[in-house]
């Protein structure tokens, strides 16, 4: 049996992994878009600076160049992240003015826009702003290089505290929406649970259709559950029917039997047994009649769309010629005058062993019921979009009153002495309602006898 498991824990737990992984994108995303801005910030800063720097050099009248060095320019790099700041000025290449020889100067092909970049000074990661600049004697220029740098801790701790506000967030909105899944799930469970409660007090004689409120998605497996109940209640009616039936239908015989064999018994002579034992081998004969027919009808009642579906293009004209064979031996010990007429093949759509039992049904109660030296004949006829199958006979008939009747279960015409379970016509029907076709019961073509009519949609 398969384990069963939790919806709301599953739902909680692909919500849970799908937001990890949203949120270590979206946290992998923030902290790019932290670092970037906290450089942009304070790379203004730095050139700020370059330049306050730069506004200060001037050249001296031995031509050589000379800078004042503003302290504020510095402490505008300072921060509560104890950074540390460095500078360097150098004049014409190879000329070293002032500042930290030894840090790195970038290469500035940007003109009077300053350059940025990321590298090492002292073993400390640093942030560098390069910026170039000329100084005027008034008859020509000397161009100078201001850098400025500033190790990067305020930049880390403000990207982390950027990527930790985010995280505290997410793992808010994470823990919330799981609180809301679970909420949410047990309250759309709740339709469920009634439909539980509601299939769980039902008697199990209880097979109506289950009418509970439920939502779209779930009604879907309620319409296949009633669908399902439908069929075992029609099952178990047939199961019924079929006991019943069989119960009713073969006590008679069955006390025949017992009559016959203690009569047999008490027998005196051989010919008194002989009698007795023929009367008990009618008896089973009419039996094995009546159950053939209880369960074929059984086998009807629980028949579904399965025939139809099943269904193929048939010779209606081949299968009644066959029919007709078997039975003539039948029909002439009754003295029955057993002919067919038919031309030609005509195909209809059905279940060709179901279409043999009807053929064997109609005829058969013709043969039971016209009477010694009477004409039977089973006639296939083509019409422009069906197919008529016709069994007709010029016996003593049926009265227009009873027509109705003998199309009943177990009803049959009251002048009737042939025995029988009053079972043939309803079997016809039930095989002509699983395949779309018609019966029609009447008198014969002069008024005498039966003629029965099956209409088949052309295959």
């Amino acid at each position: 049996m398969t384990a069963a498991y939790s919806l709301r824990r599953r739902l909680l737990f692909w919500l849970l992994i799908s937001t990890a992984v949203i949120g270590i994108v979206a946290l992998a995303d923030t902290y790019r878009e932290a670092v970037q801005t906290s450089n942009i910030v304070s790379d203004r800063v730095l050139a700020g600076s370059a330049l306050a720097i730069a506004e200060r050099v001037v050249v001296a009248e031995d031509g050589s160049l000379q800078v004042d060095i503003p302290y504020v320019a510095l402490e505008m790099l300072t921060s509560a992240a104890q950074d540390r700041v460095f500078y360097r000025v150098d004049g014409p290449p190879g000329q070293f003015i002032t500042g930290y020889q030894a840090l790195p100067v970038i290469k500035n092909t940007k003109g009077d826009s300053a350059v940025f970049a990321d590298d090492l000074f002292r073993n400390e990661p640093i942030r560098v702003a390069t910026l170039n600049r000329s100084a005027s004697t008034g008859i020509r220029s000397v161009p100078f290089t201001v850098t400025v740098a500033e190790t990067t801790i305020a930049r880390r701790q403000l990207a982390r505290a950027i990527l930790l506000r985010s995280a505290l967030r997410l793992s808010v909105m994470i823990l919330g929406a799981a609180i809301i899944v679970w909420i949410s799930v047990t309250v759309a469970l709740r339709p469920l649970y009634k439909l539980r409660d509601a299939i769980g007090e039902r008697s199990p004689d209880d097979l109506h259709p289950i009418e509970q409120s439920v939502p779209s998605e779930v009604q879907p497996l309620v319409d296949t559950v009633n669908g399902f109940m439908i069929r075992l209640e029609q099952a178990l009616d047939a199961l019924r029917n079929f006991t019943g039936n069989a119960s009713h239908q073969l006590r008679t015989p069955l006390a025949i039997i017992r009559t016959q064999l203690a009569l047999s018994a008490r027998a005196t002579s051989l010919a008194d047994a002989q009698a007795v034992a023929l009367k008990g081998d009618q008896a089973v004969a009419h039996a094995e009649r009546v159950l053939a027919q209880l369960l074929l009808m059984a086998k009807i009642d629980a028949a579904t769309s399965r025939e139809a579906l099943t269904a193929t293009a048939i010779d209606l004209t081949a299968i009644a010629q066959e029919i007709t064979g078997e039975l003539i031996p039948t029909a002439s010990a009754a003295g029955i005058d057993l002919g067919f007429e038919g031309d030609g093949p005509e195909m209809i759509r059905a279940e060709p062993l179901l279409i043999g039992e009807l053929l064997r049904n109609l005829t058969g109660n013709a043969i039971a019921y016209a009477g010694h030296g009477a004409e039977v004949t089973v006639r296939i006829r083509g019409l422009d979009d069906a197919v008529l199958l016709e069994v007709e006979d010029n016996g003593p008939g049926i009265p227009p009153d009873q027509l109705e009747t003998v199309r009943r279960r177990f009803s049959r015409a009251d002048q009737s002495g042939a025995p029988g379970a009053g079972l043939g016509l309803p079997i016809v029907e039930e095989i002509c309602g699983l395949f779309g076709a018609t019966l029609d019961l009447g008198p014969g073509g002069d008024g005498r006898g039966v003629k029965a009519v099956v209409m088949f949609a052309r295959g």
